[in-house]
């Protein structure tokens, strides 16, 4: 079988994937394959969960109240490690919000962390819905996992709990710091960038930043990106000399 063969529909899966093994499906995802896309039993998907890699499958018969499951026949590809990137930024409205966990999801970041600052807008985040955009874009994007979307946190917080070992890139619309591209290229070991809010961040915060040695400014160029135009950039330049590491389902004949 090409990989132009395989089939189109990729579901992520919250259970253990091996050969004969049934995966139950959610009540969404199985409305979605009987009632929008019109697939029956037998109908071939492919399946990941994160941890087991990605396989060949199928659908099992569907049951009432949109319930049903999915059967894994064979793998197409083993479990693969990336680079353990987090992705901390201010919560923004709700259609910015989405796109950048949606495009965080398919540019690599390991870990969504929202973390509210001084002068963040949003006060609320629906992580239910941050989630299931979370999962349809590793879906569409070909991750074999998805990335963790956190409980937001303050930015005291996210500095005060902050692992060793790990280092923050602080992207700065404003003062000394190196171009991101310089500071990635240099680094090594696990990472996280941090995009502030659509008003900046707070002298106040600004000052607190520096005070940790953890942490590194970094420019995203001339000139003031909104919070999800400079969170695509961060990633998509961090992906650049770093590699998501997962490549693309093999050609199988």
């Amino acid at each position: 079988m090409t990989s132009d063969a395989l089939p189109r529909t990729r579901l992520f899966v919250d259970a253990p994937l091996a050969a004969g093994q049934p995966a139950p499906l959610t009540d969404t995802q199985t409305h979605h394959l009987r009632g929008v896309l019109r697939l029956e039993a037998g109908a071939g998907v492919r399946l990941f969960n994160g941890r087991d890699g990605e396989w060949l499958g199928r659908l099992g018969n569907f049951g009432r109240k949109d319930t049903g499951h999915a059967i894994a026949d064979e793998q197409l590809r083993p479990p693969a490690s990336a680079p353990d990137l987090w992705l901390c930024f201010a919560p923004v409205k709700k259609d910015a919000i989405d796109t950048v966990v949606e495009k965080g999801t398919e540019l690599g970041a390991a870990v969504l962390q929202p973390a509210f600052t001084r002068f963040t807008d949003v006060q609320r985040v629906n992580l239910d819905r941050l989630r299931a955009h979370a999962v349809a874009a590793a879906e569409q994007c070909e991750r074999l996992d998805v990335p963790e979307v956190r409980d937001p946190v303050g930015l005291d917080a996210l500095l005060a709990g902050w692992p060793a070992g790990r280092i923050l890139l602080v992207c700065a619309e404003a003062g000394e710091a190196r171009p991101l591209a310089e500071v990635a290229a240099e680094a090594a070991g696990p990472a996280g960038l941090l995009i502030g809010p659509e008003g900046g961040f707070a002298p106040a915060e600004l000052a607190a930043l520096q005070r940790h040695e953890f942490v590194r400014p970094v420019g995203l160029g001339p000139r003031i990106l909104r919070a999800d135009t400079a969170a695509i950039a961060a990633l998509a330049v961090w992906q650049s000399l770093a590699g998501d590491g997962r490549g693309r389902p093999p050609h199988r004949v």
